[in-house]
């Protein structure tokens, strides 16, 4: 004899949201990935991850292994994504003035001009490239971030040209007459301060879109009865004419 456990009515769109509860997040619509490589000597490391979807980015930047301070303080290391150029990061050749430290605007060729600034908070655009209160804070850091995306980060990430640089080196790392520089940027500060020290091209990566929904443990099944759901324990929730339900334990696959 069949045991039957039977529960009050409820509503047809209580069922509903039993059936699609647990429903994957809307899946990004392009995403790009790159592991930062190391520049001018640097000892940090890092990761990045930029998912699209429609005109917003979700950004998570990830680094450790930087100068961890900076005239006392937090080294506050700038970051943007860069584009418009050749998507790539520059060589040790491109050093021109033979101080031994490539220089952002030597590295520019390669990697070309601030198209977005990877801040920790507010501004994201060229404007805030050297706004070091926004810049990540010392040795090791996180960048979590989304934001609307703006046509020339969005073309260069098309275009493979898109090209993470993180900057702010040691300065007792580098030649005598880099020590002694000026930053090509901001000449109140050392170049040290501005010049990259990680930097990678962001690649786009596959997608895998979900097929179906989540594996919620709420599955449909057929038979004579309405409709039924199984839910997991052995239990199935079929839906009764008449707006009841009652919870039976199958056996073999089938309510019983």
């Amino acid at each position: 004899m069949k045991k039957t456990l039977r529960l009050m009515a409820v509503p047809t769109l209580a069922l509903a949201a039993l059936a699609v509860s647990g429903s994957p997040a809307m899946a990004a619509d392009h995403s790009y990935q790159s592991t930062l490589g190391q520049v001018n000597g640097s000892a940090g490391a890092g990761t990045v991850t930029v998912d699209v979807t429609g005109n917003q980015a979700h950004v998570v930047l990830k680094v450790s292994g930087m100068p961890a301070t900076f005239m006392d303080a937090p080294y506050p290391h700038v970051q943007h994504i860069h584009g418009g150029a050749q998507g790539t990061c520059p060589a040790p050749s491109a050093d021109k003035d033979g101080d031994k430290v490539i220089s952002t605007t030597e590295g520019a060729p390669s990697y070309g001009a601030i198209v977005t600034t990877l801040s920790t908070s507010g501004d994201t655009s060229p404007a805030a490239g050297l706004d070091l209160k926004v810049g990540g804070q010392g040795a090791a850091y996180t960048v979590d971030r989304t934001f609307e995306l703006n046509a020339e980060t969005k073309t260069a990430l098309e275009a493979g040209t898109a090209v993470v640089v993180v900057h702010g080196l040691d300065p007792a790392t580098l030649s005598a007459a880099g020590q002694a520089a000026k930053s090509d940027l901001a000449p109140t500060l050392p170049l040290a301060a501005t010049s990259p020290a990680l930097c990678g091209t962001l690649k786009a990566g596959q997608m895998k879109m979900p097929v179906g929904g989540a594996d919620t443990g709420v599955n449909q099944e057929t038979g004579t009865d309405t409709g039924a759901l199984a839910v997991g324990g052995g239990l199935v929730l079929v839906a009764l004419a008449g707006g009841a339900y009652v919870v039976r334990r199958r056996s073999g696959g089938t309510a019983a």
